[in-house]
């Protein structure tokens, strides 16, 4: 097995408000899009490592802080996505924290939806 994580998905009740959200976390156009019978918002991804994911609509699943936790790679230091992340109006539930050397650092914040979101970096 090349990689555990195949695809994500993150609910929204509120797919628009999601997607403006993602946009700016990621400094990255997410557009709503009907795919089959879904409503949803897909995540940049990259050929190389096949691995994606979307903001899904409420019919599909229902936000959650308690349910399970996506890390986003954040690049070599987290501190200005979770900075966007609080702009776009998210909430900080866990400030930058030191994992250990090896691992780096890790935060957590709370999306528009209210989902509990996670972002990793070495630095």
């Amino acid at each position: 097995m090349k990689y555990l994580l195949d695809w994500f998905e993150i609910p929204a009740s509120d797919l628009e408000r999601a997607a403006k959200f993602y946009s700016a976390l990621l400094e990255s156009e997410i557009k709503v899009v009907q795919y089959g019978p879904y409503p949803m918002a897909f995540f940049p991804w990259s050929e190389d490592i096949n691995i994606g994911g979307a903001i899904v609509g409420a019919d599909e699943g229902k936000p959650s802080a308690d349910g399970v936790t996506v890390y986003f790679h954040a690049g070599d230091e987290l501190t200005s996505m979770l900075e966007r992340a609080v702009k776009a109006g998210g909430t900080i539930v866990m400030p930058k924290t030191k994992i250990s050397d090896e691992v780096g650092y890790i935060a957590k914040f709370r999306d528009s939806e209210g989902n509990t979101i996670a972002l990793h970096s070495k630095n």
